[in-house]
């Protein structure tokens, strides 16, 4: 069955680092390509990481530099290591399972881990 589970946030001054994870049972990881995606007060969800189709990541220019996101296939999880973080970094974070191929939105998604920069 599919199931992610994020963990990882917090409350963080600016400046500070934080790193997320994403524990993915062995059906969503094996099927889909997990992301990272975000969703701030009052604003829509938007896409902060991935790998996709590429091998190589990408992220949302917002956080270029400053996050870097990575997996371990040994352990079925995915991560995202945030750093320099700013008060705009402040929402609930969503680990979610796509089709690899690139286009197509997330199936599933995660309850969310609460980043808090202030």
């Amino acid at each position: 069955h599919v199931q992610l589970v994020e963990s990882g946030g917090g409350s963080v001054q600016p400046g500070g680092s934080l790193r997320l994870s994403c524990a993915a049972s062995a059906y969503t990881y094996s099927r889909y390509c997990l992301e990272w995606f975000r969703q701030a007060p009052g604003k829509e969800r938007e896409g902060v990481a991935r790998f996709k189709s590429s091998r190589w990541p990408s992220y949302a220019d917002s956080v270029k530099g400053r996050f870097t996101i990575s997996k371990d296939n040994s352990k079925m999880s995915l991560y995202l290591q945030m750093n320099s973080l700013k008060p705009e970094d402040t929402a609930m974070y969503y680990c979610a399972a796509a089709p690899c191929s690139d286009g197509y939105p997330p199936l599933y998604w995660g309850q969310g881990t609460q980043v808090t920069v202030s």
